[in-house]
């Protein structure tokens, strides 16, 4: 039986509400009893409060800070209007204007748009394009996708099929997933900014070498089955955090020109600035067909996603078969999450350039005293992320305690202790941000 409602709130949560990848009588969680600017307002299963930045944005989505004054009058004059109208049949301003911002800032020349409801769906809908288009261009037995180890696309079952199928999180499924091409995880990067701020990337050549002739030879093999190439551009997020070269991107796009395939973008975790590009595929000054795009998208307010392609793959399923990309979520365009995302994308247009940059040459500074411990194996920043990797699994429990008490909000996995904060973080919240990591780590793991 459930705790009564005057229970405290993480025990009466216990037991009844599953958590992301934890077991019902996992550790109870921390309680949020408010949000504001880049701060939560936490109490932990103890009864201690805390104030603490928020060093993973909520996921990476919450790049605006909570309460943001611009989000909230866009979301309240929306209210005012109507929350939700489906979109079979119907339209509403919300959204068109939506489509046309993002057709105007996307990497190369994107003209259509489809609105899906989270990151995963979004990259659902862009396989199952890929396969209707394939099938419109008289391909139907090009089933399958070309994907690279270390990669996460989502948690439901088409997009689970194209995460690393030995170190990702779905190996429970072997059976149930469809079976696609995978290539080695490509080489590791770092990007390197000059005093005089310049950039460049670093990797080892003799390591690229070999990854894009693998993949050119699963390609060719392949090439009868394939429909299309599906990758993160230049950061495997929730995959291990690793920063690859652009060069591998531009490899995946002329091997896609190359047998026909479409080159499809997962663009949720790296898009609207993360990387320190409006989108991580600019580094490779690549042009998708297909770019799913989320998270960031409504500034964490509400669930809200995206899959843009170009006009000739538009044009392909128009003359298809069925004439229509055959998905439609019942909130599909949902009017007040895209009300909100057409005044989350005024914010980051103005202030990516700036706060992404700044974000990442704070932690490059701040979170370099981690390279001291012994625990620790690497530190990389690219953009507004900064990771350090430990040569151990990561005490999850006890580093986010050390952390809280430090001021700071983190979520590790695996062997990793990350940042992914809110581009509005002041100066000193990014100090705060990276010495609360770095402490932690040297309390917890020495």
């Amino acid at each position: 039986m459930p705790e009564p409602p005057g229970s405290p709130l993480a025990a009466r949560d216990r037991g009844l509400v599953w958590h992301p990848y934890a077991p019902l009588d996992g550790p109870e969680p921390y309680a949020v009893e408010g949000a504001s600017g880049v701060r939560l307002s936490l109490r932990a299963p103890d009864g201690t409060r805390h104030e603490a930045v928020d060093a993973m944005a909520s996921w990476w989505c919450a790049v605006h800070g909570y309460r943001n004054p611009a989000l909230d009058s866009a979301a309240h004059e929306q209210l005012d209007r109507f929350s939700h109208v489906m979109f079979g049949g119907l339209t509403h301003e919300p959204a068109v204007s939506l489509a046309e911002r993002l057709t105007a800032i996307a990497p190369g020349p994107m003209t259509h748009v489809f609105f899906a409801d989270s990151g995963s769906v979004s990259v659902e809908v862009a396989l199952k394009l890929s396969l209707q288009y394939q099938a419109a261009r008289g391909r139907p037995g090009r089933q399958r996708f070309l994907t690279v180890r270390g990669g996460y696309h989502g948690d439901t079952f088409a997009a689970m099929s194209v995460c690393d199928p030995v170190d990702g999180m779905h190996s429970a499924f072997p059976g149930a997933l469809a079976r696609q091409v995978f290539a080695p995880r490509p080489p590791a990067a770092r990007l390197i900014t000059t005093p005089d701020c310049e950039q460049r990337w670093e990797t080892d050549v003799l390591e690229l070498q070999p990854w894009a002739a693998e993949v050119r030879s699963l390609a060719e093999t392949h090439r009868d089955e394939l429909a299309a190439v599906v990758v993160e551009p230049v950061l495997q997020g929730a995959g291990g955090m690793h920063v690859y070269p652009p060069e591998c991107l531009r490899v995946l796009r002329d091997v896609a020109d190359e047998h026909e395939l479409l080159l499809v973008v997962d663009e949720i975790a790296t898009g609207f600035g993360r990387t320190g590009r409006l989108f991580a595929s600019e580094w490779a000054d690549v042009a998708p067909d297909v770019m799913c795009i989320g998270k960031a998208l409504t500034g964490g307010y509400l669930s809200l996603a995206a899959v843009l392609t170009t006009r000739h793959v538009g044009d392909a399923i128009t003359r298809s078969q069925f004439r229509a990309l055959l998905h439609g979520p019942t909130f599909m365009a949902n009017p007040l999450a895209c009300a909100v995302a057409n005044a989350s994308l005024e914010l980051v247009e103005g202030s990516w350039k700036g706060d992404a940059p700044r974000v990442g040459r704070l932690l490059t500074e701040h979170l370099a005293p981690a390279g001291g411990l012994a625990c620790v194996t690497d530190i990389r920043v690219l953009g507004a992320v900064g990771v350090v990797q430990l040569a151990c699994p990561v005490d999850v429990g006890r580093v986010t305690r050390a952390a809280l008490r430090r001021g700071v909000w983190v979520r590790p996995f695996r062997d990793l202790v990350y940042t992914m904060p809110p581009y509005v973080c002041t100066d000193d919240d990014v100090r705060l941000i990276a010495d609360g990591i770095v402490g932690a780590v040297s309390e917890v793991h020495g």
